[in-house]
């Protein structure tokens, strides 16, 4: 591997042993004093995020008497569509607050809006990101099938172009999630790979995937337009630019979290039998923090502590905060490389990964 992804040597087995029980310790801890703080605080934020979108949409409706309306109201639209996403849809999706038993605020019935229908974000995120985090060839959220972002993979001539590839990505991202499954499963093009074996029949894959996307867009750009229909192209409009915010935030927060010039990948071989403290330390390792204030966080669905999710996550995740400096302080005690930073400079380097994949490299490669 190169030098700027070689991966640090794995931990010794009475080291990892060591950081599993320390880390183990942290989580029961948490773990014990789950109850009402939690439940208040879901129940405080879907409060805000029905706020948000509700008066979005009234400021949008009212651009029938002045059009000074429609850019808060756009501005408003998109931050209920981001919480909605990432703090809500995201943790809840997670199972972090199943404990509660909410009859819709669950892993088993809640669904969000965005057009990826949630079952399937949750086979192809829950189980294998979180399982195989940033291994090569496992990790299918690793350049979501679409971008170079380690010298490990063949480069391709489309790769030359990636970061014009990414910006779209970003602009479509929830489209890019809806179909993630379903393109690793080769449903609609060329032929699946022998290793690949989905949960659920290619029919199934997509009954999900056409219903959800149908009734996102009937949703945004014809039920909400003819509601407020003297002003439809501007409801149209709102509602298309406050989804492309949303997917240009979702998206920027998620690279932060994964594919800065610090997290690290690794090959199968080196994480067969891999033990608790052994897979502890790849999330470590193969995640990234970056720092900001309780907005920031929250808006972010605080994946903005990136490593706390993948060491814990089922975990609510407003606990993360205050969890990262401990976190942090562990890993310190073993050595290990805890890579946090501002946003701004997390991201650049991020766009600085994505370009220097797009050349040509003679390295040990894995067929994407």
């Amino acid at each position: 591997m190169s030098e700027q992804f070689q991966i640090m040597r794995p931990l010794p087995q009475d080291q990892a042993n060591k950081l599993a029980e320390k880390l183990d310790a942290l989580l029961r801890t948490e773990r014990a004093s789950l109850g009402a703080e939690d439940a208040r605080y879901l129940q405080r934020l879907v409060l805000v995020q029905r706020l948000l979108t509700i008066s979005g949409r009234v400021l949008i409706a009212a651009c029938f008497f002045s059009l000074w309306c429609l850019v808060p109201g756009i501005l408003l639209l998109a931050l209920g569509k981001i919480i909605d996403n990432m703090e809500i849809g995201h943790n809840v999706l997670h199972g972090q607050y199943d404990f509660i038993r909410h009859p819709y605020l669950n892993s088993e019935t809640f669904e969000w809006d965005i057009a990826c229908d949630a079952k399937s974000w949750q086979r192809t995120h829950n189980f294998e990101h979180h399982t195989y985090t940033n291994i090569i060839g496992m990790d299918r959220d690793y350049g979501y099938g679409l971008l170079r972002l380690s010298d490990d993979y063949r480069w391709r001539l489309q790769n030359s172009w990636q970061l014009l590839t990414y910006v779209a990505l970003s602009t479509l991202f929830q489209w890019g999630v809806a179909y993630h499954e379903l393109a690793a499963q080769r449903v609609f093009f060329g032929r699946k790979k022998a290793d690949r074996h989905s949960q659920v029949s290619d029919a199934e894959l997509k009954k999900a995937f056409f219903g959800k996307a149908t009734r996102q867009l009937l949703k945004d750009y014809l039920v909400f337009p003819l509601l407020c229909f003297p002003v439809f192209g501007y409801v149209l409009l709102a509602n298309f630019c406050a989804n492309i915010l949303r997917n240009w935030w979702t998206s920027t927060v998620i690279f932060c979290g994964h594919f800065t010039a610090e997290a690290q990948v690794f090959y199968p071989e080196d994480c067969q039998n891999e033990s608790r403290g052994q897979w502890y330390y790849r999330q470590i390792l193969g995640s990234s923090n970056f720092r900001g204030g309780v907005w920031l966080h929250v808006l972010t669905g605080h994946l903005s502590c990136q490593i706390e999710h993948h060491l814990f996550p089922d975990l609510p995740a407003w606990r993360y905060r205050r969890l990262a400096p401990q976190v942090q302080a562990i890993a310190n005690e073993f050595g290990i490389a805890y890579n946090t930073g501002s946003f701004a400079g997390q991201y650049w380097t991020v766009l600085k990964r994505i370009v220097k994949n797009s050349w040509p490299t003679r390295k040990r490669v894995v067929q994407s």
